[in-house]
């Protein structure tokens, strides 16, 4: 495998399960040195350890995205591990209540934004301070098809992945001419944790909404990550990516 990220430190929120799991091992497998962060800790130290087994080198460090400090703090063990943050995946997030606008909880619409939307920012402010000391960097913030479009009963999911959206495009806008490059990945439903509570007429009902007809997998997420953070995406910043089996081509 080509060794695209030699000497380079990556950092992954919500890399205990799913698509931040598989960006983590997916980044180590490239030669990044890699800061695994979850809420889950069982979780993360379990990513440390795969990517441990597999020859690469990481480390744990728990944080609830949804609080600035936890944040700051992050960035902060980061640097001390290692020394330099080149590369970050803003991934952590949940699916949040499930309502429509009439009968959403303010506690749940305030939940959602702040773990899926406020996080990213609070990330970038401090991811981006520390890149700016490398004098480039990239980040890829986790989007969503729902940051292009609606989906009833998902009100707050929707407006906080629209938000990261043009949270991103704002940030590659501000610090391209720096020499980082900010993106977003849309991905449509993938087969992860999140999914596995549903039964299967709501399975198939989600698999019947993408032309290609399955669910995708958390690894072809990764592998989008990956070539945006690399330097073969040197041009692409400010954009945003779907991968989503033609969900949003319909």
């Amino acid at each position: 495998m080509e060794n695209l990220f030699s000497n380079q430190v990556a950092l992954v929120t919500g890399a205990g399960s799913g698509i931040g799991e598989a960006t983590a091992l997916l980044y180590a497998k490239h030669g990044a040195k890699v800061v695994v962060s979850d809420i889950n800790e069982k979780g993360g130290q379990a990513t440390v350890d795969k990517i441990k087994q597999n020859g690469g080198e990481a480390i744990f460090v728990k944080a609830d995205v949804s609080q600035p400090a936890d944040c700051e703090a992050l960035v902060e063990a980061t640097i001390k591990a290692y020394g330099r943050l080149d590369m970050a995946c803003n991934n952590a997030g949940i699916g949040g209540e499930a309502h429509p606008v009439g009968d959403m909880s303010v506690e749940g619409w305030n939940k959602v934004i702040a773990i899926n939307l406020s996080s990213v920012f609070y990330c970038m402010k401090y991811q981006i301070p520390a890149m700016l000391k490398n004098g480039k960097g990239a980040i890829v913030n986790m989007a969503s098809i729902l940051g292009q479009v609606g989906f009833a009963n998902s009100a707050g999911y929707v407006a906080a992945k629209h938000g990261v959206v043009g949270l991103t495009q704002n940030a590659g806008i501000e610090y391209s001419s720096q020499g980082i490059r900010v993106n977003a990945v849309g991905p449509g439903f993938i087969s992860t944790p999140l999914l596995d509570q549903m039964d299967d007429n709501a399975r198939n009902m989600l698999i019947s909404l993408h032309p290609i007809g399955r669910l995708g997998k958390a690894e072809e997420v990764a592998e989008l990550v990956i070539f945006l953070s690399s330097d073969k995406a040197s041009f692409i910043t400010g954009s945003y990516y779907p991968v989503d089996g033609a969900y949003l081509a319909r």
